[in-house]
């Protein structure tokens, strides 16, 4: 572990490393495992960015014959011997996952009691389990999809509609493998690890309904068309519900959180020294403001050791949003950093970091980005705008032109937002 004094940048992108290891599928799938079925088959099925690394594992620790296929976002392939792996796009659907997703209800078809159906989730399942609901074409969904990206909408109202439009998330693709036993193993990329909004529960009961999801789109004052809008006010999107005695034998687990990669990170600076405090693993709200809170909370410890004695990290976690008014590049980790350095106006002694943990963050090609107290000296010097880079959510660039970006590709694991704040 790097000396935090001495290298503030390395000892941050060192608590990245140790958070993302903290919630791989290897470290974590194995001991969640079920005993194979006597009599009947086994058959893989999954979607997320981490699903085919998900389904790697599971084959090297699975004791009998399996079959299957799962759907990841393209570049997260990995190689798997017995189960297919098909790429599709995210955040927006295409074509490709809208296939997947009619061949992963095709490999259920027919299951009987005695089978085992093992439903491999995490994050980003949503967009590539894409398969409409009667009436709702793709192009629908596409557009649904980039108008709810751009409204600043929380995971959760996001896929309370898309489960009220589809024809294999909220629950229903349990449904399908009925009346085979289900065990969804679950990566949780949400704030407050609902099981049910992660990749919108494809496998799980749903308590929302067609009205909470009118009401979302009322909020953010999302537009769709009649076809759309006919589905979710006649109720013919509706989910099935808790109760429904077809999901009685099914079971879930969540293998793997955004608390276990905080606690992960929260070790590794004790064990170089620094004092480590977890604020939140649920921090949701718009990047700018939540950097705010941040920035506020960073000066207090700086420049009265309140709450906290220097030095130490801050850790956070969550899933914050955008409410795109620019035409920038960013994700919300980059989005959230460029907010920050405004706050903090160079503030003696504050390092940062912001990464998604997947990799990826929003649709760009970085994990996030640093910052350091010298951030807006440099970027004068380079002659960018802070102030207007942020108006125009370009935190992308800002980062870029500085060599501040962090590029690590894709994890194979997803658990959202990690944040650490280091006050020397």
């Amino acid at each position: 572990m790097s000396d935090a004094r001495r290298d503030p940048r390395q000892f941050l992108l060192d608590l990245f490393g140790a958070a993302v290891g903290a919630v791989t599928a290897e470290g974590c799938l194995p001991a969640f495992l079920p005993a194979p079925p006597v009599n009947g088959r086994t058959i893989v099925i999954g979607a997320g960015k981490g699903a085919a690394e998900m389904a790697r594992v599971l084959e090297a620790h699975w004791p009998g014959p399996l079959e299957g296929l799962v759907v990841t976002r393209y570049g997260h392939r990995v190689p798997c011997a017995r189960i297919e792996v098909i790429e599709a796009a995210h955040p927006v659907p295409d074509e490709a996952g809208q296939r997947a997703a009619q061949r992963i209800l095709d490999q259920v078809a027919g299951l009987t009691e005695h089978d085992l159906v093992l439903c491999l989730i995490s994050g980003g399942g949503s967009a590539l389990l894409s398969l409409p609901a009667d009436g709702v074409s793709l192009a629908d969904k596409q557009a649904l999809n980039k108008a709810l990206l751009a409204s600043g909408a929380t995971i959760a109202d996001m896929n309370c509609v898309r489960k009220h439009l589809s024809s294999i998330k909220g629950g229903r693709l349990a449904l399908a493998c009925a009346p085979a036993r289900v065990v969804t193993l679950l990566i949780s990329d949400v704030p407050g690890d609902d099981p049910g909004v992660v990749a919108s529960g494809p496998t799980l009961a749903d308590a929302g309904t067609c009205a909470d999801a009118l009401a979302i789109l009322a909020r953010y004052k999302i537009e769709v068309p009649a076809n759309v809008l006919r589905v979710l006010e006649s109720g013919d999107g509706e989910t099935p519900k808790p109760g429904d005695a077809r999901f009685a034998r099914n079971s879930c687990h969540i293998i793997a959180s955004a608390q276990i990669a905080l606690e992960a990170a929260a070790a590794a600076a004790r064990a170089a020294g620094i004092t480590p405090h977890i604020l939140s693993d649920e921090i949701e709200g718009e990047a700018r403001d939540i950097a705010l809170m941040h920035a506020a909370l960073a000066r207090n410890v700086a420049l009265r050791g309140l709450p906290f004695s220097r030095p130490c990290v801050i850790l956070s976690g969550g899933e914050t949003t955008v409410t795109v008014r620019g035409s920038g590049r960013g994700g919300r980790n980059t989005e959230f950093l460029l907010s920050l350095a405004v706050a903090l106006n160079g503030q003696p002694g504050v390092h940062a970091i912001a990464c998604d943990t997947d990799g990826i963050d929003g649709s760009e090609d970085n994990a996030g980005a640093l910052l350091a107290p010298e951030t807006l000296q440099r970027a004068v010097a380079h002659g960018l705008r802070a102030r207007a880079m942020l108006d125009n959510n370009d935190g992308y660039s800002f980062f870029e032109a500085l060599g501040d970006l962090v590029v690590c590709g894709p994890t194979l694991t997803n658990v959202n937002d990690f944040r650490a704040l280091l006050i020397l």
